[in-house]
């Protein structure tokens, strides 16, 4: 199987480009070469810019693939260049959207790959929508052989993922746990919600290539353990060896105090998220999540501990959180007072 990847040095593909590799899959990544991959040998590179159309045309003329993954699209015009690059160059197609996608706030409980498709809270989301849009009429009006893919929130050995964290150096809120300092947890930390291992996602990514069955459908990849995020929370704390101390603070009052915050939240984690994982496991015979999250995050944590430099901290969240801690306890406060008074 002859595969290519747009991208495929992040959280979610670097295990799927391990994975392939693993599988035997004859697997060539386009990328600008600005990270490092560790992978098993047996990967070719292509270390050219995805928005350079003549460069990429240039390096792929003649070449054909089974299964094209574009890792990295965003926004529409990024999916009017694949389709003009890969248009009878490949059997399939896969755009990697966002769980984040679904309608919020949610009508039914239970996410399907039929719950609509409407995030009136971020844009990123919203590019997503579009891009999908855009591939299903491309797939209806002239057959081009998409299927997309919608991961939830995933983390990896070298990514901690919690609803209020610095996604940039995620060992920041692990790092205030284990100082003792206070954690934010958005609304009452009683909201459900789904983290599923990159390893665990990998499976149904690779097991979807070159299928032809899933031609013109959706499908979100994600583990059936399903945690408020006061348990997410404790036990990353429990595999850090800390005592979380933890704040909840309403939504809404984040997004008004940070605004860049207001669509990570109540465009996808302040709601509670139940995912039907029955379409991919039909599809990929034998897909099962394996890494539950007391392991998984225990082998983040020891990434982490191997080597002091993998540690960062962002001041700057760290300062922001703390403004928003006081600000918020000290709002506490003055109501408590005036009903008390």
């Amino acid at each position: 199987m002859k595969v290519l990847f747009i991208g495929g040095t992040g959280i979610i593909s670097t295990a799927c480009t391990r994975l392939a590799i693993e599988q035997g899959i004859d697997l060539t990544l386009v990328n600008r070469g600005l990270h490092s991959l560790h992978a098993p040998g047996g990967v070719k590179t292509l270390t050219v810019d995805i928005e350079d159309t003549a460069a990429v045309s240039q390096a792929l003329a003649g070449v054909s693939f089974d299964a094209v993954v574009d890792w990295i699209a965003f926004r529409p015009n990024d999916i009017e260049r694949d389709i003009a690059l890969f248009r009878g160059r490949t059997r399939q197609f896969l755009f990697i959207s966002s769980a984040s996608a679904y309608q919020k706030p949610l009508s039914h409980y239970l996410i399907t790959e039929s719950t609509p498709l409407a995030n009136p809270y971020w844009d990123y989301s919203q590019q997503k929508i579009a891009c999908e849009d855009r591939l299903m009429r491309a797939y209806r009006e002239e057959d081009f052989p998409i299927t997309i893919v919608r991961p939830s929130l995933t983390y990896g050995d070298t990514q901690i993922a919690l609803a209020i964290n610095s996604w940039a150096k995620s060992y920041t809120v692990v790092d205030r746990m284990r100082r003792g300092k206070k954690v934010i947890v958005p609304g009452d930390g009683s909201s459900l919600w789904v983290i599923t291992h990159n390893t665990d996602f990998a499976k149904g990514l690779v097991g979807l290539l070159a299928r032809e069955q899933a031609i013109g459908h959706a499908f979100h990849i994600t583990c059936d353990e399903i945690m408020c995020w006061d348990q997410w929370y404790r036990l990353t704390a429990e595999a850090a060896g800390a005592e979380p101390r933890l704040v909840h603070i309403p939504s809404d009052f984040i997004a008004a105090c940070i605004p860049e915050a207001r669509g990570g939240l109540l465009g996808d984690k302040a709601a509670s998220v139940v995912f039907d994982n029955t379409k991919i496991k039909r599809f990929v015979p034998g897909y099962c999540a394996t890494v539950p999250f007391t392991l998984g995050i225990r082998r983040t944590m020891a990434w982490f501990d191997a080597d002091p430099a993998r540690r960062q901290v962002d001041p700057e969240a760290n300062a922001r959180w703390d403004r928003l801690i006081e600000a918020y306890e000290s709002a506490t406060q003055q109501a408590l007072s005036r009903f008390q008074a």
